[in-house]
């Protein structure tokens, strides 16, 4: 039996993906919480989504930055295919994010993304905290176009 991961560890960490609970974010995307820190409110994750799968339009409150290692990731500022690396400055808005194939990548939040609705209120705001509630079963969310609001 694997290890399972204590994502809030402080100090050095060593993870290896298979180590962490894999989670469901909404229809077609699972993460697993790699690492987050209640000191600087940053977080990692390991998303993969399944073709046709979507996020919600949401925006930046803090930077984040993510590297692709399978499929490609298209939203409204462009494609990142395997291999890209990209970044998402403070403020940053998409409308969505979508996927044709199935699509693996590793993402660094530093910082709080609020989701939201079609009338660009807040669904709910993802952060270091609602991650760690969602990665110990407390907190169901839906990030994609056509989720639900979280629900605690």
């Amino acid at each position: 039996m694997a290890f399972m991961h204590d994502a809030g560890k402080t100090g050095d960490v060593i993870v290896n993906i298979a180590d962490c609970k894999e989670v469901a974010l909404g229809a077609g995307t699972t993460i697993r919480l790699l690492r987050f820190s209640e000191e600087t409110g940053d977080w990692v994750l390991w998303v993969c989504m399944q073709p046709g799968a979507t996020f919600a339009p949401h925006w930046h409150l803090g930077h984040g930055q993510y590297f692709v290692t399978k499929g490609e990731l298209i939203y409204d500022v462009g494609s990142a295919p395997a291999g890209t690396y990209g970044y998402e400055p403070i403020g940053s808005r998409h409308t969505e994010a979508r996927c044709e194939q199935v699509t693996e990548y590793l993402f660094m939040g530093h910082g709080a993304v609020a989701f939201t609705d079609q009338n660009d209120q807040i669904r709910f705001v993802l952060n270091h905290e609602f991650l760690r509630d969602i990665a110990g079963g407390a907190v169901v969310a839906n990030i994609a176009n056509d989720g639900l609001e979280a629900a605690a």
